[in-house]
């Protein structure tokens, strides 16, 4: 779950929020995540707390609650300067939460989009500060595996380092996808591309991006599709122009391309110490120089963070519901698929609406965009609307998922939709909830969204494509006997009331089957077989790499990596191994977007003839993995196709690959 929320600002709470989580009282929101909500809350003494808790329906997974189990432990096991302690947790109720300080202040991320750079002194601090909160982390025996902009708060007393999300211990203990390598791409370093491993080096190469990215607000390895960046990662010198000469010499050793060569965090904190220390000196002079370290990153920095009203409203339900967007990282985009045909009438309130900023699509087939600007809740009006155009009282009137059947789609919609933030470029879209309209028969996805017009319109349009394709596999393919027909994208944002920005029949949606049909989507659930000139590529590889948060994906990848890990150690006679394997030598992972489950191994002492038979096994077991899903999961199971790979220091070799359609067609 991503704690971003701890630093934003307090927004109402939604119909169903809890009023209170274990001893605090909830007074509104402060964001939402993959995993789960934030919430803001108060003690009885009216300490300002921030409470995370899990959705309901991945509460249910085995997969989600051991990772926040374990997240729990991870943040009570590290303590130390500008890190944000672990307040009380209960990993064991029935949505589990825990509760952590509340730290006022923006994201890195989101105060260099708003105001540029840190200056020098700030910066020299900021390096201090964050290179303390690693060597503390590190310390304890932890390795963060997720350093980035949105993962900093910016307080008024110095930066803080947050979210233990994927974080794991020094003896590899973690519950992500079964060989797959975790992280964000742009902060992960040369070796997890190359072999998978995260240890403190990589936090250190992380900790070097970031700094230079606070000092110059440019990526240091530029920004594109996630391969491209890997490219640039493992091949090309970073761009540090802007960073000042005493502190470039420190980031340049930190994004060495080998873990060896990268000094350690607590190395790293008694440098940059010795930067605010030098700052100080100039500014106030050496006779007024603090003596603490902390006193020194105080001294220089000049980072302050409002305070939010919101903390001091009374406890309730205001007039106007206003929520707000949450910020998630972003990478690249596709095309544009379809277009809007109308708005909307106003069909509740009875006067003209204003044309949205997503209103200038051409028209064509697809989604319809629409404008609902409503005055407050159906509650609050005494009145409720049961018919004509979806609009934000009827969103307000659906429920959250009920039953095992409404749970697969609403986890359907989030997995589609976490993947699509992944996917854009220049957007940050921040996925809500998924409710239910029984009576209307309409499913809900609420979001937030960043972006400019332009940008609005095309993540608008790939939101609703992602919906429709969606609901058309999890509804009409896998959970028919369900009535809902519809579906209705929602957008929350600061200062306004919800807006119904799409809406559609997603079984007649031509625009939704159109993709589908074309390739410009993989709408899951289909009984096409892949092209037969498919072949496996780098993208497809790099696309494996990346974290599942899917459970059934992440329970086929553990499965298909131990028994190819197991025959691989059986056969070490035949294969000549001169050790036992495990998953530091052979992972697997999925590319949705060609249906395909990659095997993979960057063990590099078999001969050609050694490789191709190990390969020969892997490429089996892997098919018989999607055959036994398929027959499982039904039609609902997207992937029919397989690939092996060896990965060594200069690149890849695919050798066996090819299509799961039956357990008699899979290699021996």
């Amino acid at each position: 779950m991503s704690a971003i929320g701890s630093g934003a600002r307090v927004q109402p709470a939604r119909p169903g929020d809890p009023s209170r989580i274990g001893p605090y009282r909830i007074v509104g929101r402060l964001g939402a995540g993959g995993m789960g909500t934030v919430h803001a809350g108060v003690t009885s003494d009216g300490t300002r707390v921030a409470v995370k808790v899990i959705h309901p329906e991945q509460a249910q997974e085995p997969e989600f609650r051991a990772r926040f189990t374990r997240e729990v432990a991870l943040s009570s096991r590290v303590t130390g300067p500008y890190l944000i302690p672990l307040l009380a947790a209960d990993t064991d109720a029935a949505t589990p939460w825990l509760a952590t300080a509340y730290v006022p202040g923006p994201t890195l991320d989101q105060h260099v989009r708003e105001r540029g750079p840190l200056a020098e002194g700030s910066s020299h601090a900021f390096a201090a500060a964050t290179a303390q909160a690693l060597a503390a982390i590190h310390a304890a025996g932890v390795v963060h595996r997720d350093v980035k902009p949105q993962n900093v708060i910016l307080t008024p007393a110095g930066p803080r380092i947050l979210d233990f999300g994927i974080a794991h211990t020094f003896d590899g203990t973690s519950v992500t996808r079964t060989g797959v390598m975790t992280g964000t791409p742009g902060w992960i370093s040369p070796e997890q591309y190359r072999q998978g491993t995260a240890g403190p080096a990589g936090d250190m190469f992380a900790w070097g991006a970031l700094v230079a990215y606070a000092a110059t607000g440019r990526l240091p390895f530029g920004v594109g599709t996630p391969d491209v960046v890997a490219f640039r990662v493992m091949s090309e010198e970073p761009d540090l122009d802007g960073v000042g000469p005493s502190l470039r010499g420190i980031l340049e050793k930190a994004l060495a391309k080998e873990p060896g060569d990268r000094p350690a965090a607590a190395e790293v904190a008694q440098l940059c110490g010795a930067l605010p220390a030098s700052q100080a000196t100039q500014i106030v002079g050496v006779h007024a120089l603090p003596t603490q370290a902390g006193d020194m990153v105080a001294q220089l920095w000049d980072v302050p963070a409002g305070d939010d009203p919101a903390w001091q409203a009374p406890p309730g339900r205001s007039a106007k519901r206003r929520a707000g967007a949450v910020l998630v990282a972003a990478a690249a985009i596709g095309g544009l698929i379809g277009g809007v045909t109308a708005l909307m009438p106003d069909t509740t309130a009875g006067g003209k609406r204003e044309a949205s900023t997503s209103s200038s699509a051409p028209a064509g087939p697809g989604p319809r965009a629409v404008n609902t600007d409503e005055e407050g809740t159906a509650a609050e009006r005494g009145t409720t609307v049961s018919d004509g155009a979806a609009s934000a009282v009827s969103w307000a009137e659906a429920r959250t998922a009920q039953g095992q059947a409404e749970h697969d789609v609403a986890r359907s919609v989030l997995h589609d939709q976490s993947v699509l933030s992944g996917e854009m470029s220049d957007v940050r879209l921040a996925p809500g909830s998924v409710t239910f309209h029984e009576a209307r028969r309409e499913v809900y996805f609420s979001y937030g969204l960043d972006t400019d017009a332009h940008g609005t319109l095309i993540a608008e349009t790939e939101i609703a494509r992602a919906m429709c394709l969606a609901l058309r596999d999890s509804v009409l393919n896998v959970h028919p006997d369900l009535p809902y027909r519809t579906y209705v994208t929602v957008r929350e944002e600061a200062g306004r009331d919800p807006q119904v920005t799409w809406q559609e029949d997603f079984v007649a949606d031509e625009g939704c089957r159109s993709a589908a049909e074309d390739g410009t989507a993989q709408p899951r659930g289909t009984e096409a077989e892949p092209e037969p000139d498919w072949e496996p590529d780098e993208n497809g590889l790099g696309a494996a790499m990346v974290p599942s948060t899917d459970s059934d994906e992440i329970r086929v990848a553990d499965r298909a990596a131990k028994k190819v890990i197991e025959r691989s150690n059986e056969m070490r006679p035949t294969l000549g191994t001169g050790q036992v394997l495990g998953h530091d030598e052979i992972k697997v992972g999925f590319d949705p977007a060609n249906s395909a489950m990659y095997v993979w191994s960057d063990y590099l002492m078999w001969n050609q003839g050694q490789v191709e038979t190990w390969a020969g096994m892997a490429a089996g077991e892997a098919c018989r993995a999607l055959v036994k899903q398929r027959q499982n999961a039904g039609f609902g199971w997207p992937y029919t196709r397989y690939a092996v790979a060896e990965i060594g220091g200069s690149g890849y070799l695919m050798i066996r690959w090819g299509t799961a359609t039956t357990l008699a067609d899979c290699p021996a």
